[in-house]
């Protein structure tokens, strides 16, 4: 690990647990530090906590202040598409019309080294301004956008999770790749690239509808052969995709078996949206301990439905959770954006529960586990997301030892009713409690975007400053 040495003064909020544990008492889980110092070396939190406290520990530091900002850790992208950048936004009635009508044929283009070369310096400037530092991304069949992705990543010392599709059906000819030539690509980008520097590899079944038993059965031998690596695919998320993988895979009871059968479920494995999972599919996600990725901008964009958060934050089953923006069925890279769909989609999910609209199915338990607090999405935008990545040892807070990634929100940015809206949270100060970052950081969260990214930096570097004006 490699990075930049900084001292930064500021507002600091970030978790220590997850508030789903402290059920009316979500404050417990986070950390606020109204004026505080992090110190940073080699890219790595040397300390933390107090400005008092930790300049009298650290004398003759030059200090770089940050005023008027809530510091958090970056923000954790869980499920994202790297070779979607140029169509974010392109109309597609529903999930299996629009990858055939708009993006197998965008992602064909990425076998061109330049082309795919241009999408990335976007692609990353992006999550940068959206104060994403770490992302779980797709890449595509095409080994040269892979390598691109990794390439860029590595030019700006990111921690990222990515690995080469795997696609044998479904996609027109020139998108797919033969399990064979997969497993020999897999077997070669592993080796050039897992653990160089921040880089973190993948193995990609890209879904169910577009993998053969064969495609998966190779999947399988890479993950005995490299236990080390991730496990990045698609499930449940559009009800005609279920019906198509029961179809191919007719010995299979559910969505969930699939991959169990095939030895994939399990640690640092996600699988974005998880919208129609059941119950039971969910119980078992848990006990393996998977993770699903919760993508509200695209489950609503192409019409999937409603991810059942309450149900996944069961507290005798949790699974773990991170965001993602699924850009581009997602049509925004801010997680910010994310969070505010998110809180949307937890309310929808609130209401369906709470007996209001069926008596005999209320669980007014799981109903609240839908309300999504500036606790509950700002821990699944950073810690949490971690967590379910099974990098919360490295990322996620400002635990010392940790990489330093850090975003710099600035509550008084964005829509022209942001800064009144938010000094009936403060006044014209900054937060001096808890609550009151709290409340701040849910203004931000309700009614603001990337344009609340003031600075954004990554294992001790400052990578983005918003243009001023």
């Amino acid at each position: 690990m490699t990075g930049g040495h900084c001292a930064i003064r500021g507002t600091f909020f970030d978790f220590l647990d997850d508030p789903w544990k402290h059920v009316g008492q979500e404050q417990d889980a986070a950390r606020f530090i109204a004026d505080g110092l992090l110190v940073v070396k080699d890219g790595r939190i040397e300390d933390f906590g107090p400005f008092t406290e930790v300049s009298a520990r650290r004398p003759g530091l030059e200090v770089t202040h940050l005023p008027g900002r809530i510091l958090m850790p970056g923000f954790i992208d869980g499920h994202i598409h790297f070779p979607q950048t140029r169509v974010l936004g392109a109309y597609g009635n529903q999930l299996l019309d629009w990858l055939q009508n708009s993006i197998f044929l965008e992602e064909l283009k990425y076998n061109d080294r330049d082309y795919a070369s241009q999408a990335a310096e976007h692609f990353f400037t992006a999550l940068l301004a959206g104060g994403t530092t770490t992302c779980q991304a797709f890449t595509t069949s095409s080994p040269v956008s892979t390598e691109v992705f990794f390439e860029e990543a590595a030019k700006r010392n990111m921690r990222v999770i990515s690995g080469l599709t795997g696609i044998d059906r479904f996609a027109p000819p020139e998108v797919v790749i033969s399990p064979d030539d997969f497993y020999k690509e897999s077997k070669r980008l592993i080796e050039r690239y897992h653990r160089r520097g921040r880089n973190l590899y993948a193995i990609t079944p890209r879904f169910a509808v577009g993998c053969t038993d064969a495609m998966m059965d190779r999947c399988r031998q890479l993950k005995e052969e490299h236990p080390d690596c991730w496990i990045n695919t698609h499930i449940s998320e559009n009800p005609s995709e279920i019906r198509t993988a029961r179809e191919h895979y007719p010995d299979c009871p559910d969505y969930t078996s699939v991959h169990e059968k095939h030895g994939l479920l399990g640690p640092k494995f996600t699988a974005g949206h998880g919208v129609w999972l059941s119950g039971d599919e969910m119980r078992r996600f848990s006990k393996a301990g998977a993770a699903i990725s919760f993508c509200p901008l695209s489950n609503l964009f192409l019409g999937s439905g409603l991810f059942r958060l309450g149900r996944a934050k069961d507290p005798d089953h949790p699974v773990r959770l991170s965001v993602g923006s699924d850009m581009g069925g997602g049509n925004a890279f801010s997680l910010v954006r994310v969070l505010e769909e998110a809180y949307k989609v937890g309310m929808c999910n609130n209401t369906m529960l709470d007996g209001s609209v069926n008596p005999r199915e209320q669980d007014l338990a799981e109903a609240e586990r839908n309300k999504l607090s500036p606790y509950r999405a700002f821990y699944l935008a950073t810690l949490g997301g971690a967590n379910s990545l099974y990098l919360d040892d490295i990322l996620g807070n400002f635990e010392p030892g940790k990489e330093a990634d850090f975003v710099a929100l600035d509550w008084n940015a964005g829509q022209a009713a942001m800064a009144w809206h938010q000094s009936l949270a403060v006044g014209d100060g900054g937060p001096e409690t808890m609550e009151q970052a709290a409340k701040l950081l849910f203004g931000i969260m309700a009614v603001g975007d990337d344009r609340n990214v003031d600075e954004t930096w990554v294992a001790g570097r400052r990578l983005y400053k918003k243009a001023a004006g």
